[in-house]
């Protein structure tokens, strides 16, 4: 109860905006989860959020990972099985080439110290902010570095949510086209389900699909900065805790995925009907709501401000030299 009574102030702002996003969704031409995430925004960088409503305001992470794994039951296994290996083969190629392209361009032309230019690639590489704080941890970077960083990539989530269906609209792309291609090159799980929502059903499902394949990387990459970063630290002087291979891969590894797979599995194992499917779709799209409202309430326009430029111009021309080429790829592939 004392949880409940914690929670409860928060959890009702969530729902209040998210209602009152819905309502001004449908007067206006806009979708509502991506009004949700605007509103949000507005409200904390002008009311702010009360202290009173900060815990429930925080789990709105919980209900984004929460509604995914229920958008699994939508997900139809043959379609993705037709297309899995050019999936696989595209998101290994585009993580590889965002992380390398980062890197050269923060170390040779901007002259960004080696552990910031690390969290940048891991941020725009992998899945945002999640994979900053990942890498950061296996690196043991300093916290101005990571802050540096993340701050960085929730930049270019609020861009690339409103910028990717605005190119989407301009250029036509089909749902399947935009929903792999957002999934490849945005950044952050959050903006990516909204982007691909706010185009489609079909646009949704393939972007979450994608971007939960990319975002599985982010166990193997942690490790491999982890290598590369090494230090000659023997295990006594650790404390004799350091975790073994599986133990880093398994750590930062998105756990709400293995949620995912587990129900389209059940999905399409047919042990759910279509009645039960339609049910866990709507209540993943109230899970949303609630969800970007709290990432909407999060975002500091001025902390984006004091962003410095090299981080930024780093990111954004790695960012239109990889989404250009992906969307060529994709749109020549399916």
């Amino acid at each position: 109860m004392i949880v409940s009574r914690t929670l409860l102030p928060g959890l009702a702002l969530l729902l209040g905006l998210g209602l009152v996003a819905r309502v001004l969704g449908a007067v206006f031409p806009l979708n509502h989860l991506v009004v949700a995430i605007l509103l949000g925004a507005a409200v904390g960088n002008t009311v702010g959020v009360p202290d009173l409503t900060r815990a429930g305001v925080g789990t709105h992470k919980l209900w984004l990972k929460t509604g995914i794994v229920l958008t699994g039951a939508s997900v139809a296994l043959d379609r993705v099985v037709a297309a899995g290996p050019r999936v696989l083969v595209l998101v290994v190629g585009v993580v590889a080439a965002t992380i390398l392209l980062v890197e050269a361009l923060a170390r040779l032309a901007f002259r960004i110290d080696g552990e910031t230019g690390s969290l940048l690639a891991a941020g725009s590489g992998i899945c945002g902010v999640s994979a900053v704080v990942a890498v950061a941890e296996s690196i043991d970077a300093d916290e101005t570095a990571v802050a540096y960083a993340a701050t960085t990539i929730l930049l270019f989530d609020a861009v690339t949510l409103v910028a990717y269906p605005a190119v989407s609209a301009v250029l036509g792309l089909p749902d399947r086209v935009f929903g792999i291609w957002a999934g490849l090159t945005m950044f952050s799980t959050g903006p990516v389900t909204a982007a691909g929502f706010a185009v489609s059903e079909t646009a949704g499902e393939w972007a979450v699909l994608v971007k939960l394949t990319r975002n599985a990387a982010i166990g193997i990459v942690a490790v491999a900065y982890a290598v590369i970063y090494a230090r000659e630290r023997t295990a006594g002087e650790r404390g004799g805790d350091e975790p073994g291979p599986l133990g880093r891969l398994w750590a930062p590894f998105p756990k709400f995925v293995v949620g995912f797979v587990a129900v389209v599995a059940i999905a399409n194992l047919g042990l759910l009907g279509a009645g039960e499917i339609g049910s866990l779709a709507n209540a993943a799209d109230w899970l949303f709501l609630l969800a970007f409202v709290g990432l909407g309430l999060e975002i500091r326009l001025s902390e984006l401000r004091e962003t410095g430029y090299r981080p930024v111009l780093v990111v954004l021309a790695a960012l239109l030299a990889v989404s250009s080429v992906t969307l060529a790829v994709v749109q020549a592939t399916f």
